[in-house]
């Protein structure tokens, strides 16, 4: 019996069979863009291709030099750049897979000085104004689409992707919001549409009925002055009229203030919004954001959800994803933790995409995990990201691997993180390296504080430190008193914590120990809270779907300070931070910068912010100033330099995260 019956079924599109029902959503992973990038692409796709994806999406391709994300961006305009492509679909089908290039027109988001859109007028998350596009421009404008469709269809691509939503040049024409036209373009709504409709049109009657024509359906838009409920139903009949193969479901703006895919956002959290236009069209309709493991894809489609399920990050974390499902071993599916640490950041700051949990991703031609030609004796010290990462990766290359970890359990800072709200997905890290240990048969040692004296008898070829860190210590006034804490006290030790506290340090620790403090449900948000939560309308009954938010109250009063001016959260992730402010916003936690710490006592603690000097009145402290690494071991072992490797944190404390420790982890291990 197959395990996922609905999510490995295949689907009949009429003119072509796709081989399951799940689709590799857009990701833009700089590849298109650097130099030889395209040979970089061709084996990141077709690997993804052997892991039996139904089919894939690229990245988006602008159709012309208005349209791309920033300059220097990918595009499709002459036959120049068909071979370009060729060398990607060349090999997604000689994997046996199926691609299709997005159409990415981006208008008033491009971060370029030639950007354009319906009406001038500049989206909050751009610098630039666009310049309003004349009716030749629009003209122009769709036939650039058209050829591109044309163009990518000569590249051997098995269809597009037209990329209508997330407030991208085309859902600026649709929305009152952006288009404040008075020709035949905008007004009334059936003028609006007809920007997109005739861009299907063309370019169906341009490619033929044997072509896959995806168009990304803005379903929810989530700012005020979207669409209307009737209006998509409306858009979707149509666009199904016009020629559309598939319709993506495309979820906010990217100027809306409502996460849509960051790791708050509960798994599956907007299948509901597919579900809703279920039965309106007749062609099949395809779910996304926030599916990452087999079983919520699997409970989409039976609850029918949708006909399809869409799943980009999921791709970067395990190119084998859908392989281990038909293999019936989902345990063995390295998950998506939705972080955005290594994609979406990396790619809105213009470097190449990779993920947190697979440091492969985007590197296929240059970091490879190949079997060993002198099997070795390791130790791997420390049982957190890194260790487990570079137990695990030398133990699938042949080696004899043996791991230490001093406390009783594995996963060192991702404990943690997984209690923190919105972090929950970071245990399926955990769980999956500890499935691979089992698998490569890894020697593992729990409450092993492993001495130098022990490794230097032990005989070891080589030895792979990740003792990683330890909370750095600051000094005032008090500070030795039982309510001061550290992060560890409270997140590791569970120290219990009063009504009213000050979290000293405000990096991302601080963040997390400030959302820990703020909620007090130890359960996953559920969709409808969640929904409540950020200010989602889910009965529809505004346009945008747009409604008050409305968060729980924290159950605390809480202080972050920091010592240093400016906002807090600077330092967080480009595409994450304002989430974990505005999430502490809504709980009322208070924040001073600039701050020098000066006493803790029965009255509270004493400090001075901006040469203001005040007394917080707190039950606790906690303590989340850095962390400084653990480096207890590697003094005193007895081998060579060069076959002691310290990585992660015992390396360097500073900037730490696990993206840098699971990368040199990796990297260690692939060449050792």
């Amino acid at each position: 019996m197959v395990k996922y019956p609905h999510l490995l079924k295949p689907l009949d599109l009429g003119f072509t069979t796709l081989k399951n029902r799940v689709i590799m959503g857009s990701m833009h992973t700089m590849l298109e863009e650097i130099p030889g990038g395209n040979h970089l692409a061709a084996a990141f796709y077709a690997e993804r291709a052997r892991g039996q994806v139904g089919l894939m999406v690229t990245g988006g391709i602008a159709p012309n030099l208005e349209g791309v994300v920033a300059d220097g961006g990918a595009t499709l305009m002459t036959q120049k750049e068909v071979n370009h492509h060729k060398v990607i679909t060349d090999a997604v089908h000689q994997a046996d897979g199926k691609i299709c290039m997005q159409i990415l027109h981006t208008g008033r988001y491009a971060y370029s000085q030639k950007l354009v859109a319906p009406s001038p007028l500049k989206a909050p998350i751009n610098m630039f104004t666009p310049r309003e596009l004349s009716k030749d421009d629009i003209e122009r404008t769709i036939a650039d689409y058209v050829n591109c469709a044309a163009l990518a269809q000569e590249a051997g691509y098995d269809g597009v992707e037209i990329m209508g939503s997330e407030g991208y040049l085309i859902n600026q024409f649709i929305a009152k919001r952006t288009n404040h036209r008075t020709d035949a373009w905008g007004g009334d709504y059936s003028n609006r549409i007809q920007f997109p409709l005739e861009i299907i049109k063309r370019t169906r009657k341009q490619v033929g009925e044997h072509f896959i024509i995806i168009y990304r359906l803005s379903m929810l838009d989530l700012v005020e002055g979207g669409s209307t409920w009737e209006e998509v139903v409306h858009l979707a009949k149509a666009v199904e009229k016009a020629g559309a193969t598939l319709i993506n479901t495309g979820i906010g703006w990217h100027e809306a203030r409502v996460p849509t895919i960051g790791s708050v956002v509960p798994r599956g959290g907007f299948a509901w919004v597919t579900k809703r236009l279920m039965g309106e069209v007749s062609i099949p309709l395809i779910a996304t954001n926030r599916i990452n493991t087999p079983e919520i894809a699997e409970n989409i489609l039976e609850e029918g959800c949708a006909d399809m399920v869409s799943m980009a990050r999921p791709f970067l974390a395990d190119s084998q994803f859908v392989q281990k499902a038909m293999d019936g071993k989902p345990e063995e599916i390295n998950t998506c933790i939705a972080c955005n640490q290594a994609c979406l950041d990396h790619t809105f700051t213009m470097q190449r995409c990779s993920c947190i949990v697979n440091p492969r991703a985007c590197y296929e031609t240059e970091l490879n995990y190949l079997p060993t030609n002198k099997k070795k004796k390791i130790a791997v010290v420390g049982g957190g990201p890194a260790g487990l990462a570079a137990a695990t990766i030398s133990a699938e290359r042949g080696h004899s691997v043996h791991l230490y970890e001093a406390t009783d359990k594995l996963g060192g800072q991702f404990n943690m993180a997984k209690i923190i709200p919105g972090k929950e997905d970071y245990a399926e890290t955990i769980r999956y390296f500890s499935t691979m240990l089992n698998k490569y048969n890894v020697s593992v040692s729990l409450n092993t504080k492993v001495s130098a004296e022990e490794l230097n008898s032990a005989s070891y070829d080589e030895i792979i430190i990740c003792t990683g860190v330890i909370p750095r210590s600051i000094m005032f006034e008090g500070v030795d008193n039982e309510r001061v804490l550290s992060y560890r006290d409270v997140l590791w030790h569970n120290k219990p914590v009063g009504k009213s506290v000050a979290i000293v340090g405000a990096g991302g620790i601080g963040f997390d120990v400030a959302e820990y403090l703020s909620n007090d449900d130890d359960e996953p948000i559920s969709t409808e809270a969640y929904m409540k939560e950020w200010g989602v309308d889910m009965a529809y009954s505004s346009a945008g779907a747009t409604a008050l938010a409305q968060p729980s109250p924290s159950p605390r009063q809480l202080y972050l300070l920091k010592r240093s001016p400016g906002k807090h959260g600077k330092s967080l992730g480009k595409t994450t931070g304002w989430i974990h402010r505005a999430s502490l916003k809504y709980k009322n936690v208070e924040m001073y910068s600039s701050c020098e710490y000066l006493s803790f006592s029965e009255n509270g603690f004493t400090i001075q912010s901006n040469d203001k000097e005040m007394t917080l009145e707190v039950d606790n402290v906690i303590i989340c100033a850095g962390q400084e690494s653990n480096e207890y071991l590697a003094k005193d072992l007895e081998l060579p330099a060069e076959n002691i490797h310290i990585i992660g944190g015992a390396r360097k404390a500073e900037g730490l995260d696990a993206k840098r420790a699971i990368k040199e982890a990796a990297e260690i291990a692939a060449r050792i």
